[in-house]
């Protein structure tokens, strides 16, 4: 398998999908469109949400695409916010320049073929891992959001947005256990054959037990059990999250640049 348009398009279009699945979860008050090959997404002016996926690697991103763009993010007087693929050009960058745009985040985008083999990992045997159910909701969105807290900007959404990803479609949410207390999360997003890893945290007091090695293993083995070929994570670069991935057998596709125009630009 390699890193090329073809796996960038089945990627992305997972992670738009995520989104939008997220999005339509809150019902209120949200919106999400798919359109020219973009998935737009609005949760809020202040939501990490709050983007697009695709552009310019599914179809062209003409002026005339930027511009419906812009016009549905003006709608709700937000920001603009794309994440941009390399492998849509370097015409894509230049017109975003032109528009005004300016990058503000990058991160790593790991994949992993699951039909290869993979070697055994050795878990601590203290922990389990299961698929949270419904009546472990309040338990998962808890675990997810302590887990979170050092992250100021979006603590306080943490919580709430653990319940919509939860009960979004193609969702699957697991929680780890250790002795009596669950002390790390995590989630798992399926589409057409590819499984998005996103949203794993442990308890900052808990951390050094193995918690993610072994929600990492749990959540790869549901993606085959449930014909999935492909797994994906995005990541900080150089972060602990990317070095798991890699110890695991993930390699990078490509690294993505989020670019924002201001909602004062019109």
């Amino acid at each position: 398998m390699f890193a090329d348009l073809e796996l960038a398009r089945r990627l992305e279009r997972t992670e738009g999908a995520a989104g939008a699945a997220f999005v339509g979860a809150r019902r209120q008050g949200s919106e999400w469109a798919h359109r020219h090959g973009v998935y737009m997404m609005f949760d809020g002016a202040n939501s990490p949400l709050t983007q697009t996926f695709g552009l310019g690697i599914l179809e062209p991103a003409t002026d005339e695409v930027l511009s419906k763009i812009e016009e549905f993010f003006g709608r709700h007087q937000a920001a603009v916010n794309h994440e941009v693929c390399p492998l849509a050009g370097v015409p894509l960058l230049q017109s975003l320049v032109k528009r005004r745009y300016i990058p503000c985040e990058v991160s790593n985008v790991l994949f992993l073929d699951l039909r290869e083999n993979q070697p055994a990992v050795r878990l601590n045997p203290e922990l389990t891992v299961r698929v949270a159910g419904a009546d472990d909701l309040d338990d998962y969105a808890r675990v997810l959001a302590l887990g979170w807290s050092d992250a100021v900007e979006f603590a306080p959404q943490i919580k709430e947005m653990a319940y919509m990803m939860a009960t979004s479609e193609g969702y699957a949410a697991f929680l780890v256990q250790r002795g009596r207390e669950f002390i790390a999360a995590a989630g798992l997003f399926l589409h057409e054959g590819i499984a998005l890893l996103a949203g794993a945290s442990t308890i900052a007091e808990e951390r050094g037990h193995g918690a993610q090695r072994a929600v990492l293993a749990a959540r790869l083995d549901y993606a085959r059990k449930h014909g999935c070929g492909v797994a994906m994570m995005v990541v900080e670069p150089g972060s602990a999250s990317q070095r798991n991935g890699e110890r695991n057998g993930f390699s990078i596709a490509y690294t993505r640049t989020k670019w924002r125009r201001s909602a004062a630009l019109g």
